[in-house]
């Protein structure tokens, strides 16, 4: 198999964090859902356990829910982050879109709530955590990037796991499973989106010892 490395690497490196331009206006099927879902199922795991697990929330009432329990969890932070930052530039701009992401929340259709089977144990190892996290975060990349192939775009949030009790009790998400993450999901307003500036490869780049 023979990859075309120019589309392979447009779609890599232009899938953003897509919170203002998604279009709240256009219904998402659930079967485009689902396809992503099958997609990121084929990400690694440790162990090969395949704990994943996804919640999707379509009803307008648990929308309009999960945006209150959202914004309890987000506003003192953003609040806090709001006074410490400029509204000037990339940091500025990233701001503003999360302030309006908590505003407008409720508004896109889907929410998607990637969780893993397992909770951790008081005063878990590191290699625990580690080990937890990335069987799932893989899985939650490969999805965004499906999603970006057919033309919609999200947003990876964990804002709401301030709050994430009264979330498990909204969705009935059984106490063994460990949610990770929120992610609003809509058709984007344009696919124009391009590679942000980073700094060189050979900058963060330690060959053989730091």
């Amino acid at each position: 198999m023979k990859f075309d490395l120019a589309t392979t690497d447009a779609l890599l490196s232009t899938t953003r964090a897509v919170r203002k331009r998604l279009d709240l206006d256009k219904p998402v099927p659930r079967e485009v859902i689902l396809e992503c879902i099958a997609l990121s199922q084929q990400a690694p795991t440790g162990s090969n356990t395949q704990g994943w697990r996804w919640v999707i929330v379509d009803d307008v009432e648990k929308r309009a829910a999960l945006g209150e329990i959202y914004r309890a969890g987000a506003s003192d932070y953003l609040a806090a982050a709001a006074s410490a930052t400029s509204a000037e530039g990339q940091t500025g701009r990233v701001l503003s879109s999360a302030m309006w992401l908590m505003e407008n929340l409720e508004k896109v259709p889907v929410l998607a709530i990637p969780c893993i089977e397992g909770r951790f144990p008081p005063g878990a190892p590191q290699a625990m955590l580690a080990s937890t996290y990335g069987s799932i975060y893989p899985a939650v990349w490969s999805f965004q990037l499906a999603l970006r192939a057919r033309g919609l775009g999200s947003a990876l949030t964990t804002l709401h796991l301030m709050k994430e009790r009264e979330t498990a009790e909204l969705l009935g998400i059984p106490d063994g499973m460990l949610q990770v993450a929120l992610l609003p999901v809509a058709y984007t307003k344009g696919t124009d989106f391009k590679p942000a500036e980073r700094p060189g490869a050979e900058t963060i780049t330690h060959w053989n010892a730091w």
